[in-house]
């Protein structure tokens, strides 16, 4: 009786070690990542507002990218990001912090004429194409102009959003963007490629945004590419990555 219980109490914790053992060596480099994503996708209530992970997995990508490029300062934490492969009726622009690990803002955004009806289908980084431009952006600096207070864009990916400066591609409120042109019109009014919003949270958009800020704007297509989706490396920039190691 003596010997067994030895023998049971001497192999349980040499089992638990192993097994131990075996999750944190499991752990790769990119899962490391993978995992970070997730938990903040969790904390900050994305699924429930409507954001896709995968979305979110790759603008996140672009703004630690970005951060290595030092395109972006180095205490920018707010993260925006439009959905055009959704329903112009759906709010499918968000503003997180990443930092507090808090969604700022859920709301509608507009899209391009020439991009579509209801759903953006099309897009173009061509002058007087009316259409979005899909990719990354840095917000820059508020002027008012023809629709009132606006916010600077600057494209930073060639050959999909490089133009926006000379097209006028800029943050603004419009009257066809929210709720009440939602029940007129079963979607949203469209614009001439700029991502538009309601007046209403147009100056909490802008304020919130403005100076530097990274934007990301997706849409349903193949053809997009950008040098801001390199996934080297990127376990590097994630804070507490041990945490993180350490879970399966």
């Amino acid at each position: 009786m003596l010997m067994f219980s030895l023998t049971i109490i001497s192999w349980s914790p040499a089992n638990t070690n192993n097994t131990l053992s075996a999750n944190k060596t499991a752990i790769t480099p990119r899962a490391v990542f993978d995992q970070y994503v997730a938990t903040l996708y969790q904390t900050a209530n994305l699924q429930q507002a409507g954001l896709d992970l995968s979305v979110f997995q790759k603008a996140l990508t672009g703004y630690f990218n970005l951060k290595q490029a030092n395109k972006l300062p180095q205490n920018s934490s707010v993260v925006t990001i439009v959905d055009l492969a959704k329903s112009s009726h759906e709010k499918r622009m968000w503003i997180i912090d990443i930092l507090s690990k808090q969604l700022l803002l859920n709301t509608w955004v507009a899209h391009g004429q020439g991009s579509g009806d209801d759903v953006a289908t099309k897009f173009s980084d061509n002058n007087d194409s009316h259409q979005s431009s899909l990719g990354f952006y840095l917000t820059d600096d508020v002027y008012n102009g023809k629709n009132g207070r606006s916010l600077r864009l600057d494209g930073l990916d060639e050959g999909f959003n490089a133009s926006a400066r000379a097209r006028a591609i800029v943050i603004h409120g419009a009257d066809y963007v929210g709720e009440g042109a939602i029940n007129k019109m079963g979607r949203l009014g469209r614009s001439w490629g700029c991502p538009a919003v309601a007046p209403e949270v147009r100056d909490q958009v802008i304020n919130t945004i403005k100076g530097r800020n990274m934007l990301f704007i997706n849409g349903n297509t193949d053809n997009y590419t950008s040098k801001y989706l390199n996934e080297d490396g990127l376990e590097s920039f994630v804070p507490d990555s041990t945490e993180y190691q350490n879970t399966k």
